[in-house]
């Protein structure tokens, strides 16, 4: 069945339709909306959120724990669409739904601590002075979100947005708007007394996304690929737009010598394969140490022996959401090959069009694209290395730096402290992305900033500084164009009581 959300809006001239992945039959058709259409709404979620900000941290943290608590009602109906829109089977698309409701909760209930007005110590030049730090919400914050987690993706940067006393308006990828447009109508449905324009939709393709970007948001959250988070940077450097983003990664999973093997074969089959490895932080890497690597290539393969894409209930994961995406597996794969990569469960013939079942590349070439680029399909590279500081070496060796993973019983900090990335999960996989009081961001290609917990939350704050003089100190005011005689020579016995006694430093 097919839903139509088709009411012609001003500044919409046309629509576009959400389709199954695998069969392409049609789910809801959505106007493609321009440039007046978001400006409209950026400008309703404007007057939204000077009402929503000043409710306070307690009202908007009910509102938030009602949205968590409608969701968790329409799990069944929101599953099954995710299944739909994105192919994910039921049961994962049901745990993308409960990290997302952790995330949302942790935001509702920890936004009062961590924004709250704080005191600190002036220091004793200053010491006649109060000082406090304050946040405010930037106003409007704009998100854009991919298709690959359709709930959680967009989820995770509203929550911390919202709960910082922000309006925000959601862009979801064109793959995955039905179910934005349904976590958008569970707010509304949670909170029938808002304003709307506390939470929107902007529905559309690139243009409206380009259109959300220079409607005049005071701040913008993206998540997709490295080229479009280019073109974003550089149009919202043009308005000095700050903005947040997480651009992919290419994750490197380490297994020391030390490691469980076992266990390690079964964070690599899930963290590779799960979600038909269509995750930003899913494992697409792995450097084994040589004195297990045999051990280790043998459990992954028997792990991943029966494990196939599908549509049906019995599949291990969906097809692939996006042809282009399958494309590009393909590619690497081929090429990979070509170099002489091994291929324990086979290659080629795997690849069904969207339906790819899992392919291990074992020592492909470091610089082909299988190992340099994103490739955001079931495949998984595993390198047998001589020593740990080779794998730290080759794992630290692309653009990106997402996540990464450690396997080791002893050494998993001092490794994990090597690796160049945002986030790293010790003795399992993605564990950092359900733990909502840790920050999720990247270095390099990956983007920067960070959403998730209290930094997630600062992150949709303005910081504003206050000093406030409570006494006046005579003699000692330096900052007067006519100083008392006495005020330099005071400044002068206290700064050589304080610093010139300090003798030998790194030598």
């Amino acid at each position: 069945m097919t839903s139509d959300v088709s009411q012609r809006s001003p500044g919409t001239a046309a629509f576009f339709t959400s389709n199954e992945p695998a069969s392409g039959d049609p789910i809801a058709r959505f106007p493609k909306m321009d440039a007046t259409a978001v400006t409209a709404l950026v400008a309703d979620a404007r007057a939204a959120g000077e009402q929503w900000s000043a409710i306070g941290f307690a009202q908007r943290r009910r509102a938030l724990l009602a949205w968590a608590g409608e969701l968790s009602r329409s799990s069944r109906d929101l599953t099954n669409l995710i299944h739909r829109e994105n192919g994910k089977p039921h049961d994962d698309a049901y745990m993308e739904l409960v990290i997302a409701l952790e995330h949302i909760a942790w935001a509702a209930r920890n936004a009062k601590r961590v924004l709250s007005t704080r005191r600190v110590n002036a220091g004793i030049l200053m010491a006649n002075y109060r000082a406090r730090i304050q946040y405010e919400p930037y106003g409007v914050v704009g998100v854009i979100s991919p298709w690959n987690y359709p709930l959680f993706a967009p989820i995770a940067p509203i929550a911390s947005a919202l709960a910082a006393g922000n309006a925000v308006v959601l862009k979801p990828s064109e793959y995955a708007t039905a179910v934005a447009r349904d976590l958008v109508d569970a707010f509304h449905r949670a909170n029938p007394g808002l304003n709307p324009g506390v939470l929107s939709l902007a529905t559309g393709q690139g243009e409206t996304g380009a259109a959300l970007v220079a409607s005049g948001i005071d701040k913008l959250e993206f998540t997709g690929s490295p080229r479009t988070g280019r073109i974003i940077g550089k149009a919202c450097a043009e308005t000095f737009t700050p903005v947040v983003m997480e651009c992919g990664g290419k994750d490197a999973l380490v297994v020391a010598a030390d490691a469980d093997v076992s266990k390690a074969a079964d964070a690599a089959a899930w963290g590779g394969f799960s979600n038909g490895g269509q995750t930003c932080v899913g494992v697409e890497r792995v450097y084994v140490h040589q004195s297990i690597a045999t051990e280790f290539i043998a459990a992954l393969t028997d792990r991943l022996i029966g494990a196939h894409s599908g549509v049906s209930g019995n599949c291990t994961y969906g097809p692939m959401t996006l042809e282009a995406q399958t494309d590009i597996v393909y590619r690497h794969v081929d090429e990979a090959v070509a170099g002489g990569a091994q291929t324990p469960l086979g290659a080629m013939e795997r690849i069904n069009g969207r339906l790819i079942d899992p392919i291990i590349l074992v020592n492909a070439d470091e610089n082909s694209p299988a190992v340099q680029e994103e490739t955001f399909g079931p495949t998984v590279t595993v390198k047998v290395v001589e020593s740990i500081e080779e794998a730290i070496a080759l794992a630290n060796g692309t653009p990106f730096g997402l996540g990464a993973s450690v396997f080791s019983r002893e050494n998993g900090q001092p490794i994990a402290d090597m690796l160049r990335c945002g986030m790293v999960s010790i003795n399992s996989v993605l564990a950092f992305v359900s733990i909502p009081a840790l920050p999720f961001g990247g270095v390099g290609a990956s983007g920067n900033g960070r959403i998730h917990g209290a930094e997630g939350l600062v992150e949709f704050s303005r910081t504003k500084s206050i000093s406030t003089k409570y006494i006046e100190l005579p003699g000692l005011n330096g900052m007067l164009l006519n100083r008392a005689s006495v005020t330099i020579p005071a400044l002068k016995t206290l700064t050589r009581g304080r610093f010139s006694w300090r003798r030998g430093g790194i030598r």
